[in-house]
């Protein structure tokens, strides 16, 4: 069965419409609302405050208040409100992926491996 690519509605010549994530870009402007994952490390923009859920990179058990000029992490949740965003990291420049090659370039056994 082939996997679809996640989608995101994005701002291009003055029109909204959406677009494979994997298509975005520094400088995109894209539309975040309820439910949806966040596609790449995004600056919010003038609008409602987000709340988000980024437990599965910070560990932290209840969602976040992101508010206008806040900075959201690719791989987030959005769990309540919509805003605009602009992207400022994708792939491997994102923090997901950051703290995926640190975890990866360890030399030292954790205590669960031991």
């Amino acid at each position: 069965m082939a996997r679809l690519a996640p989608k995101s509605m994005v701002l291009r010549d003055g029109k909204w419409s959406e677009q494979d994530a994997a298509i975005l870009v520094p400088g995109d402007i894209i539309y975040i609302k309820l439910g949806d994952i966040i596609p790449a490390n995004a600056r919010l923009l003038e609008g409602d405050p987000l709340k988000i859920d980024q437990s599965s990179l910070t560990r932290e058990s209840l969602p976040v208040t992101k508010q206008p000029g806040d900075g959201v992490y690719s791989g987030s949740t959005c769990k309540q409100g919509k805003v605009e965003a602009v992207v400022i990291a994708m792939g491997v420049h994102t923090f997901l992926s950051k703290a995926a090659h640190l975890v990866d370039s360890t030399n030292q056994d954790g205590h669960f491996q031991r």
